[in-house]
This record gives C-alpha cells, structure tokens and sequence, in this order.
C-alpha cells in the first residue's frame, strides 16, 4: 500500500511520455508525407501540412507571407514544373515541445535539381486543431 502513490506517479509520468512521443511521431509523419508529396510534384498535398487558415504565416526570402491560398500560390510560382521542384529532402535538427498544443521544429531543407541545387533551414511552428497537427507558421531560409 506504501508504494501505490509511486506506482500511480510512475503510470502518469509514462502515459505523458507516450502522448508526447506519439504527437512527434505524427509531427514527424506530416513532414515525411510533405516529402512524399513534393517528390509527386503534388504542391496541393505537400501543402496539406499546413493549416488551411488565412492567418497561416509563411517566411521566406520575400518577406511575410499570410494565408493558406497566398501560400499555395507562392509555391506555384515558384516551383512551377518538376526542374524547378527537384527531390526535396529535410533533415530534423531539434523537435520541441512548447505545450501539449503547440510543437517547435528546426531543420535543414534540401532540393536536389537538374538546374541547380537549393537548401536552407526552417523553423516551423506546429499547432494540434481539432486534433489534428498543422503547420501555423514557416520560417523557411
């Protein structure tokens, strides 16, 4: 009977830390089904990462970007044929978690293209809505 408050300590301190694992996995899911996508030169799956709100915040080379629709049409004019697009590739450097809502992420960006390669990093600021994980913000360089 002494060790049960240890015991039911324990069980909570090792379903949070599943939780928490299981929502990195499915961070980790989203971005590799981002990769996928790009790779189809699919930029409307690719862009199912993202939240599908005007307040989307994109950071690029151009200065701020706001919304899901000005985003998607960015990446359009961009990447307008499979050249432009490459093979992207992204290597994680720090998964955070900031709350059980909201997810900070650092990487590095890779395109592999006939053209000339491209790379940068990102930050990436992921939120769960109705339960579900999403891009929110995108500082991508």
């Amino acid at each position: 009977m002494r060790n049960l408050p240890l015991f039911i300590l324990t069980f909570f301190i090792i379903q949070h830390a599943c939780a928490q694992s299981g929502d990195e996995q499915t961070i980790r899911k989203v971005l590799g089904d981002q990769v996928v996508a790009w790779n189809n030169g699919n930029i409307e799956e690719f862009m199912k990462g993202y939240w599908n709100n005007d307040s989307l915040m994109f950071i690029g080379k151009s200065g701020v970007t706001y919304g899901y629709h000005n985003t998607l049409m960015n990446y359009k004019q961009h990447y307008n044929n499979a050249d432009a697009m490459g093979t992207l590739s992204f290597e994680l450097i720090k998964v955070q978690r900031l709350s059980p809502e909201y997810y900070f992420i650092v990487g590095k960006w890779h395109l592999k293209r006939k053209i000339g390669d491209v790379g940068g990093h990102y930050n990436l600021l992921f939120r769960k809505i109705n339960g579900t994980w999403v891009i929110v913000a995108d500082h991508s360089s």
